[in-house]
């Protein structure tokens, strides 16, 4: 399989996760009086644009949301009026709007953490080599909310708004060894619902990183994700009503091997991590400690 055969299934199998994960918690949640189904749905027709896509149909939009095609084209229709979604006379597909970019851009420009973090994240990633993001879970993914790399040639493409797995990515499992234990084993339970038949080998490996974040702070994936990736990551607590984040460094497997993560690239990591957080107390006059 090629290196490439290897991105684009890693992708389409995180893209399916997604889907299940969405119409499964949108079923489950459908059972509180407090939440507002059609509002869910809605948001659900714009989370099914990801990274990449350009223009999506409705029928489309119905497979990634598992709703009825008759209740997409309501949704789109009034998503269309709001500005949250453009039609493309020629074909008949959608594309995010306006609107939905606003808040996008709104939300990334009033992320303290990611102002403060990206000057540190940028230095790391010049000095390491690493492509250096900033995380946080969505659902069972992690999504990419600042991302800085090197003016090395060989380098991910992941960027801002790219979503990696919960359970195989280092930025992850950090994520997952971090939390407090009942989310931990709510989301593990999640995981396990989605793909009985890896979720053995996912287990050992989401276990095995949390040990590794016990003993050292850090978790790590070896090719788990993506064969030819080598990852290393640590959990941010930015404070201020924010989830915990993650930090991570990846890069090509032939030039961050292990050792190399635990050794060299671990301790800058830490250390960056650190400095974000006494940074983010600063500025709010906060103990950093």
């Amino acid at each position: 399989m090629t290196r490439r055969n290897d991105r684009s299934h890693a992708r389409d199998q995180q893209d399916q996760q997604d889907d299940d994960d969405a119409g499964d918690l949108l079923a489950d949640s459908a059972q509180d009086r407090h939440f507002v189904t059609a509002l869910a749905r809605g948001l659900e027709v714009l989370s099914a644009f990801r990274s990449g896509d350009s223009f999506l149909a409705n029928h489309e939009l119905a497979d990634r949301t598992r709703l009825p095609k008759s209740t997409v084209t309501r949704l789109t229709y009034t998503l269309t009026k709001l500005g949250y979604l453009h039609v493309v006379p020629e074909s008949g597909k959608y594309r995010l709007g306006t609107a939905t970019g606003a808040l996008g851009s709104a939300m990334l420009a009033n992320l303290d953490v990611r102002q403060v973090a990206r000057p540190l994240m940028q230095a790391l990633a010049a000095e390491t080599g690493a492509v250096i993001a900033l995380s946080a879970r969505d659902q069972l993914s992690m999504l990419y909310l600042e991302c800085c790399r090197s003016t090395s040639i060989v380098t991910l493409s992941l960027d801002v708004g790219s979503r990696i797995p919960l359970g195989t990515s280092a930025a992850g499992r950090a994520l997952l060894a971090a939390v407090a234990p009942s989310e931990r084993t709510g989301l593990m339970e999640r995981l396990r619902a989605l793909d009985e038949g890896n979720w053995p080998q996912v287990q050992r490996g989401i276990d095995a990183a949390n040990a590794e974040f016990q003993r050292g702070q850090c978790a790590y994936s070896v090719g788990d994700w993506v064969r030819e990736v080598h990852a290393v990551a640590t959990a941010l607590n930015p404070g201020r009503g924010l989830p915990l984040m993650a930090l991570s460094a990846a890069g090509a497997a032939q030039y961050f091997p292990e050792a190399r993560l635990r050794d060299e690239i671990r301790p800058k990591l830490l250390e960056t991590v650190r400095e974000i957080e006494r940074r983010l107390g600063q500025r709010y006059g906060e103990d950093a400690s």
